[in-house]
């Protein structure tokens, strides 16, 4: 399972393999120098605190590395049973509306799906989607992976895929449900919010990471 340890771990080690220290590296993304300090990855609650999505999207950005570098580093630490590092089914966007590759409660099933290496995130039924087109932009662009987990629970705010009774797959912000509807706001600017019966909704998940 992947654990807060693992991705601070994997942050050290790719400042340290950049000549940086982790002040070093957060200064770098354009990030406050104590975004990484030991301090911030423990709530004042004594809490594990995980690094923001944003922020490690940044110091990819800054440093040039991809998610899939930033993986080796923690798939060193997580070996698999047969000497591999734990994958993940991956399908396009376009591929998700067609039927056989979710069943009804949105979990993948069946074949047809790829897979790429990514560390345990405590949902066995955890998948990426590979965004495809304009439509998410800025935040996601075409090309972009988001992990998506069916067991996560969902809450407002945050960010989900969505697939309608029709087959039609969004990536969308949940504003409000209800046991009769369901809002949801726009990733782009561009274009307009959606708000669906909850009977036109075949099922949505969370989003817990983006390559970015």
């Amino acid at each position: 399972m992947l654990t807060h340890t693992d991705i601070w771990a994997a942050l050290d080690s790719l400042a340290r393999d950049h000549g940086l220290t982790a002040s070093a590296l957060a200064r770098r993304a354009g990030l406050d120098p104590t975004t990484f300090n030991k301090s911030k990855r423990i709530t004042r609650e004594g809490k594990p605190r995980w690094p923001s999505t944003e922020s490690v999207a940044k110091v990819l950005d800054a440093t040039g590395a991809s998610l899939g570098q930033l993986l080796v580093y923690i798939d060193d630490s997580v070996p698999s049973e047969n000497g591999k590092g734990p994958t993940i089914p991956l399908i396009g966007s376009a591929q998700a509306g067609d039927r056989g590759y979710f069943d009804d409660a949105g979990y993948p099933c069946g074949g047809g799906w790829d897979e790429i290496p990514f560390p345990e995130v405590g949902d066995n039924n955890a998948y990426a989607l590979e965004v495809s087109g304009d439509s998410m932009e800025p935040l996601y662009r075409d090309g972009d992976i988001v992990i998506v987990s069916p067991a996560a629970s969902v809450r407002r705010g945050d960010r989900v895929v969505v697939k309608t009774i029709e087959g039609e797959v969004m990536v969308k912000q949940l504003i409000r449900q209800t046991a009769k509807r369901i809002e949801l706001a726009s990733l782009n600017p561009a274009h307009s919010g959606r708000s669906f019966a909850t009977e036109e909704v075949s099922w949505l998940a969370r989003i817990l990471w983006a390559s970015q």
